[in-house]
């Protein structure tokens, strides 16, 4: 199933995907037919300017959203949190279908509305995310703090086009399980509902406000699309370490264009967000999989098992082997 949509200005995701399914939408929640699956979709609105769908569902056939990018400018910003043990693959215009957590479970994404995305979900999966869509106006009496970084003040300026990811922690995905979890028979859920939205934007914005950055480049989609398809060269193979050159040669892009946007949009550099990954995905094999150290360290390219316990260690606060050991 494919949904392609614009995310202009008051936009109704529910609305129209209900009409797609051919599914009416009462009291603003979507049930997902048999027929598709099983499940729910669920509006929650704040007033105009602060709105946000929760998506809980499972269905059998693949999902494939589209956003087009807005025909004119708006000021609101889109936050993506998804938590799950299935993988979401999301890509950028005609690229193919680009990890968006890997063999992490969780990730948040956010952007304006002026980048194309594609986001796909595979059947069966458990789907479990929330969408927030907030103007920059509101964002600003939200986020009352005296001296924000540039990057919080990047999210509330008027004018400005970003893509930023940041991972989604323990806490956060309590929160979102709350959220998507939440009895809609209780007459105060939509309270509770934007109480736990705010504080999980509060621990995002924790999260962002954390970056060291001195300058922020806009970026548009040509850009992020390059950057995607970059972070996927790094993630398809996690045992050869990238070499900036040659992913600045793919790019486009000049090594200093890419590693200040690389930076920019995922919060580490190159090289650091393929350690990171190379020893996420070191954890999964241990865990989910079952090898071996020595399997799990050959295969991820290290020639030296104790330099991959040691990185493994740094990481993680304990050696593969007993961590192994702790499963």
């Amino acid at each position: 199933m494919i949904f392609e949509f614009t995310a202009a200005p008051g936009f109704d995701f529910i609305t129209l995907f209900s009409q797609q399914i051919n599914v009416p939408v009462r009291d603003d929640v979507l049930e997902i037919p048999e027929t598709l699956g099983k499940g729910y979709v669920r509006k929650v609105g704040f007033g105009n300017d602060f709105k946000l769908t929760i998506h809980r569902y499972t269905l059998k056939e693949d999902l494939i959203l589209k956003r087009n990018p807005a025909a004119t400018a708006n000021d609101v910003r889109t936050i993506f949190f998804y938590s799950n043990k299935e993988d979401l693959q999301v890509s950028y215009n005609n690229e193919g279908n680009i990890p968006f957590s890997e063999k992490n479970d969780s990730s948040i994404l956010l952007s304006t509305n002026d980048l194309r995305t594609e986001i796909c979900f595979s059947a069966g999966s458990n789907i479990q995310y929330v969408v927030v869509g907030i103007t920059a106006n509101r964002l600003r009496s939200i986020l009352t703090i005296p001296k924000p970084n540039l990057i919080l003040r990047t999210l509330t300026a008027e004018d400005t086009s970003f893509l930023f990811f940041e991972s989604l922690d323990a806490e956060m995905q309590l929160l979102l399980k709350n959220i998507v979890s939440v009895d809609m028979n209780n007459p105060l859920n939509s309270f509770y509902v934007q109480i736990k939205v705010q504080e999980l934007m509060y621990l995002l914005f924790s999260k962002l406000s954390l970056r060291e950055t001195t300058t922020l480049k806009t970026i548009n989609s040509s850009d992020a699309e390059r950057l995607m398809v970059i972070r996927n060269k790094m993630l398809s193979d996690l045992s050869t370490p990238p070499v900036i050159a040659e992913l600045a040669t793919i790019a486009s892009m000049s090594e200093t264009k890419l590693k200040q946007l690389f930076k920019q949009t995922f919060g580490e550099t190159i090289y650091n967000y393929y350690q990171k990954a190379r020893m996420e995905e070191a954890a999964f094999l241990l865990k989910q999989a079952r090898h071996s150290v020595s399997q799990v360290g050959y295969e991820l390219g290290f020639s030296n098992l104790s330099h991959f316990s040691r990185l493994f260690e740094k990481q993680y606060g304990i050696t593969p082997k007993k961590f192994s050991y702790t499963i």
